[in-house]
């Protein structure tokens, strides 16, 4: 792989040299919405998805941009391309640009995608209880913008116990999701989420786990409410998110999930999500 590039303003140049003014919203004030993905085969997964809830995120919070959805994708695309990158996590960041000139900011990067221990998979991992709490009725939960401080604080609060991912919960004392992550529990047999205005971020994972096990016969409440007695009851625990796909939990703290090993479930929708990733990019790339 040689020198790392980067896409900005319209630009594929040296990452290096991919540079924002001093004064732009999103480094002054953490003004900015991203969202973050995968690609595999040298193709994004679900690009679409993204792009919608990254445009949804802007209108939310009134910024002025001046990419569109076909602009991001023919730029991601093109950046995975000139870095040679076949799987990647890619980046994209929009901010309404700097305070003086007011010309909206698009960065788009590409790194090779991490490659998390395969026990992790095959044993799962543990998570803690964050002491932070979710709050409805903020505009920064439930979307992904730059305000993400203090997830990344609980996430190394949660390292420095040995954990994973922290869980965060709300102020009366309902499962929201983790720091970087959507949380699933499975109870007889049924899939549960926490529902979308929990507030939780509408994961694009989430949703093709839940689309999977439509598919695969699992019943699943994707509006629940569980609290942290049914965490702790839960016969199964798994995380997703986009870069790592589905990510079994098999203890919170020190209480062993179910019989602390991954579950029946867990591991069905996990090969799914892996097949259903790699049909979807690998067709992406045949000729139509």
């Amino acid at each position: 792989m040689g020198e790392e590039m980067a896409y900005l303003n319209g630009r594929i140049l040296p990452a290096a040299e991919a540079n924002i003014g001093i004064d732009d919203v999103g480094f002054l004030h953490g003004g900015s919405a991203f969202t973050t993905l995968a690609a595999h085969n040298g193709r994004p997964f679900r690009l679409d998805r993204h792009l919608e809830r990254l445009f949804a995120t802007v209108e939310l919070l009134g910024f002025r941009v001046d990419a569109t959805p076909e602009t991001l994708t023919a730029a991601a695309c093109e950046l995975l391309s000139a870095n040679g990158l076949s799987r990647a996590r890619l980046r994209i960041t929009l901010t309404p640009g700097q305070v003086r000139t007011g010309r909206p900011t698009t960065l788009i990067t590409a790194a090779p995608l991490a490659e998390y221990p395969p026990e992790y998979f095959t044993r799962g991992v543990t998570v803690v209880i964050s002491s932070f709490r979710q709050w409805s009725g903020d505009p920064a939960y439930g979307y992904k913008t730059g305000c993400y401080f203090n997830r990344i604080l609980a996430r190394q609060e949660a390292h420095s116990k040995g954990a994973m991912e922290a869980l965060w919960f709300t102020p009366d004392h309902r499962l929201a999701e983790g720091c970087f992550t959507n949380v699933f529990l499975v109870k007889a047999g049924r899939l549960l989420t926490p529902a979308r205005d929990t507030p939780v971020l509408p994961g694009v994972t989430r949703q093709a786990v839940i689309e999977l096990a439509s598919q695969l016969g699992i019943p699943c409440d994707a509006d629940a409410e569980p609290v942290v007695d049914d965490l702790l009851a839960a016969e199964e625990v798994f995380l997703t998110a986009s870069t790592m796909g589905v990510l079994p939990v098999t203890h919170v703290e020190r209480h062993d999930v179910g019989d602390g090993n991954v579950g029946t479930v867990t591991r069905r929708l996990l090969q799914a999500y892996v097949t259903l990733v790699e049909k979807e990019t690998s067709a992406a790339q045949r000729p139509r």
